[in-house]
């Protein structure tokens, strides 16, 4: 059974899909919901996601598709932008699912290039603060990515300038949970700071290795250390 909440979203979702074919952004789900913050919709997005309510697509950023949908609805939220409303279920205990129609299915990207989000700053130097929200999207050429799912950020600090990566460039990330000694990841430590740095694995514990010499490689215990994502490429304006 759905939350108010998450049963509004899922709604909203649905009929912005059905009306353009594509998602709506985080931005227009917070301010359809009335939250403040973007990290609720990306708890909300989560719960139906594991519900079985929606999926995220893969190398595409603001995809997500409806999997299925209550079986009633009533009016219940407007859509922000516009007024035009539409019309979400009510929950009723033990509803029946219907799957959602082919249609619902955002339109397909140029076959060239593809749209990342960006999450946020990720430090190449002291850790900082893991950001999880999107702040804007960039379009990447397919040839700078490989298979599974990809993200973007942007790299604060000079940590890593002697592997060609500097401060205030775009870093390209595919998404896994492990990586082999040598590779460059995005690694979550003790749950809250983020930092881009090369992994090597010593024995039980795990080091993040900076390529400049003035940071020196800090050493962990293997449940400090998550592995977010390895570097796939980067872009770089001048």
């Amino acid at each position: 059974m759905l939350t108010r909440k998450q049963h509004e979203l899922l709604m909203f979702i649905h009929e912005r899909i059905k009306e353009g074919g594509v998602s709506p952004s985080f931005d227009e789900m917070k301010e359809a919901l009335d939250l403040r913050s973007k990290s609720g919709i990306h708890r909300l997005i989560t719960a139906l996601e594991e519900r079985g309510f929606i999926r995220r697509l893969p190398h595409r950023a603001r995809a997500l598709e409806i999997l299925k949908l209550p079986e009633s609805a009533s009016p219940s939220l407007a859509v922000a932008r516009g007024g035009k409303g539409f019309s979400p279920s009510v929950i009723e205990g033990g509803a029946q699912m219907k799957p959602a129609s082919r249609d619902l299915a955002p339109a397909r990207e140029p076959s060239d290039s593809m749209t990342l989000s960006v999450m946020g700053r990720i430090a190449a130097g002291t850790p900082i603060e893991a950001l999880q929200e999107e702040s804007h999207q960039v379009n990447v050429p397919l040839s700078l990515l490989g298979s599974g799912e990809h993200y973007a950020l942007e790299v604060k600090g000079d940590s890593m300038i002697e592997a060609g990566i500097l401060d205030g460039d775009t870093v390209l990330i595919q998404r896994c949970d492990t990586a082999a000694s040598g590779e460059i990841v995005v690694a979550l430590v003790d749950g809250y700071e983020a930092t881009l740095k090369r992994l090597r694995k010593k024995g039980d514990s795990i080091a993040l290795e900076a390529a400049n010499p003035a940071y020196e490689t800090r050493i962990f215990g293997p449940d400090r250390v998550r592995v977010q994502g390895k570097l796939v490429g980067l872009l770089r304006r001048y």
